[in-house]
């Protein structure tokens, strides 16, 4: 009963981390009352979380808005440093950044507090899970190649209109007078995500993050993160029940590793770390 209760409190760190990141990719305090982007030097670097380039806040880049500027330029100089970042990001954490390192994944956790009716995953969600992959190629991918216009960072980020379009625009009369149907899609946009976030858990996140879908490729191997120990594991399946996202299993391509399973685990089979590849003691013996 005692390691279950200290699964517990371990657990509820997370907002505590999740809230520590947001402050840390947003610490620029001036650019807010200023209605201004910081340009210093620190902004050739990004954070591992979706946070939009231009909030007044930010003092990184984003990965996401880094990916497809280097996509705008790729037929001059190749973007080896952001496809190197996501890929050292997802090896080393997966989709943790998105459970505990998203500003963006840390509001929606917040909404789905909002007592309402829930609504549970099924079959439905699992399906629209597969969208994000879709925006991914679509608009992460070939309209910055094609089109030579950022379409993700453009038509559709909840997080960049939140963040950075309307503390610019209330800021900047200028930017008022320049307001137009693009901006309003936007805000229609954030508004249906917001909302549907209250019922849905994590829906931005589940359904149309293509930095989600970025990491999840890497999340079965990446090298830190929620881990299952086979020797201990029942099979019960209390952590797949427990779990708000779509997945089938511990650590799939749709666990953020929030830590939801490890509080509910009744043979503390689950935790967090260095990923065992040593095989489990039936393994050996089924070998020997």
């Amino acid at each position: 009963m005692k390691n279950a209760d200290e699964r517990k409190v371990r657990h509820s760190k997370r907002p505590l981390i999740q809230l520590i990141a947001a402050v840390l990719y947003n610490c620029n305090i001036g650019g807010y009352a200023e209605g201004s982007i910081y340009q210093g030097s620190s902004k050739g670097l990004c954070v591992p979380g979706l946070n939009c380039y231009s909030c007044p806040g930010a003092v990184a880049a984003c990965p996401l808005g880094s990916l497809q500027s280097g996509l705008l330029s790729s037929r001059y100089r190749f973007p080896y440093y952001i496809l190197g970042f996501l890929i050292l990001m997802g090896l080393l954490l997966g989709r943790f950044i998105c459970g505990f390192l998203c500003p963006f994944g840390f509001l929606q956790d917040l909404l789905h507090k909002i007592p309402t009716p829930k609504i549970k995953k099924n079959k439905v969600t699992r399906a629209f899970s597969y969208l994000k992959y879709v925006i991914l190629v679509v608009f992460v991918i070939l309209v910055p190649l094609v089109h030579l216009v950022p379409g993700f960072c453009k038509y559709i980020c909840p997080a960049g209109t939140l963040e950075a379009g309307i503390p610019l625009v209330l800021e900047n009369e200028l930017l008022r007078e320049m307001i137009g149907f693009l901006f309003s899609w936007k805000v229609y946009i954030l508004v249906i995500i917001l909302v549907l976030c209250i019922f849905c858990y994590r829906a931005f996140c589940r359904f149309l993050c293509p930095l989600g879908a970025v990491y999840s490729l890497f999340n079965p191997i990446s090298f830190f993160g929620i881990r299952v120990d086979p020797d201990r594991c029942t099979h019960c399946n209390a952590c797949v029940r427990a779990c708000k996202m779509d997945v089938k299993k511990v650590c799939d391509h749709e666990c953020i590793q929030c830590g939801r399973c490890r509080a509910v685990c009744p043979e503390g089979a689950i935790h967090f770390g260095i990923k065992d590849r040593k095989k489990s003691r039936e393994e050996k013996a089924e070998g020997s």
